[in-house]
């Protein structure tokens, strides 16, 4: 996909292109897809965001934002369908944007995931200070899925009761997969520029991933307030662990990729790592607590046998 970074990077032009076009695609395609064409258009405004900084990388923004609801309510025929796609072209680009800002001045991968799961975290907040049940209305968004279903079809009731429970943790679990896509699409837009201007630049980034103790210590102490309080104040604790999670999976993946990296079956081991985390969800939850417990320890560091 370097062919894709060169283009993007021939000027501003070129990149309002890809985004907006990016962004219009992604109205159409299936649910399962529109993720990965979001990633990529993401990872525009992340490239030249951090490559020509956040002036430059705003601009390719609203560029793009104008051209994206231009055409949009053209297609659509309703001149009022624009300032829909306004809002929502905002929302969507503006979180990268301010990622990849974040990243370009700190200059840390590590920073600005925390940044981004900081402001994950005050959404949470936010929306619960917001909506008055927050449960009621994620189970409300599910009724016309539910409308769907037969009503004689023996798992319907069981899924109302799935939906009555995941509908106390749906705040965080859009927050984290709305961080997921963001991060992906500041990943993209790094390797990207690693791979025009820094060779290997973002694999050494990556795998030196780490957090301090007092983060871990501090989301330790939002775990507890989970567990041993009740109601309002232990949901939200809960959403934000959600979000705490994605942390601590990248900070585990970077380390024990780099452990695996040492050994001897390292071109075995490694794939084999991300294939696992990809077809086998459970095994996120230790490698998550990997993360976490390299705060302390620095798994790093501990002596390994390199590969010959």
């Amino acid at each position: 996909m370097s062919f894709l970074a060169t283009f993007i990077m021939k000027g501003r032009m070129q990149a309002t292109l890809i985004a907006s076009l990016l962004g219009l695609v992604s109205l159409f395609m299936h649910p399962l897809i529109k993720p990965l064409i979001i990633i990529v258009s993401f990872a525009t405004i992340a490239l030249v965001t951090l490559r020509k900084g956040a002036l430059e990388g705003l601009y390719v923004l609203l560029y793009a934002t104008g051209a994206t609801a231009f055409v949009a309510a053209l297609l659509v025929g309703e001149p009022s369908f624009a300032l829909m796609m306004i809002v929502s072209c905002l929302t969507m680009w503006l979180p990268i944007w301010v990622c990849a800002v974040v990243l370009r001045e700190g200059r840390y991968l590590s920073l600005t995931i925390e940044v981004a799961v900081l402001i994950g975290a005050l959404g949470v907040v936010g929306f619960y200070s917001y909506a008055t049940d927050p449960s009621r209305t994620w189970q409300a968004a599910f009724v016309p899925f539910l409308q769907m279903l037969p009503e004689d079809a023996s798992p319907v009731e069981g899924m109302r009761e799935w939906i009555t429970v995941v509908s106390h943790y749906m705040t965080g679990i859009l927050a984290a997969s709305t961080l997921l896509i963001v991060l992906f699409g500041l990943f993209l837009g790094r390797w990207w520029q690693s791979v025009l201007y820094n060779p290997n630049g973002f694999r050494q980034e990556f795998l030196s991933l780490r957090t301090g103790s007092r983060l871990a210590l501090g989301s330790i102490a939002i775990v507890i307030v989970a567990l041993v309080t009740s109601g309002l104040l232990s949901e939200v604790a809960w959403n934000i662990t959600i979000l705490l999670f994605v942390l601590y999976l990248f900070i585990g993946t970077s380390v024990l990729h780099t452990l695996f990296s040492a050994m001897k079956q390292s071109k075995y081991v490694v794939p084999l790592l991300y294939v696992t985390l990809f077809l086998i969800p459970h095994a996120m939850l230790p490698v998550a607590l990997v993360g976490l417990g390299d705060a302390w320890l620095n798994l790093r560091k501990i002596p390994s046998t390199p590969s010959r």
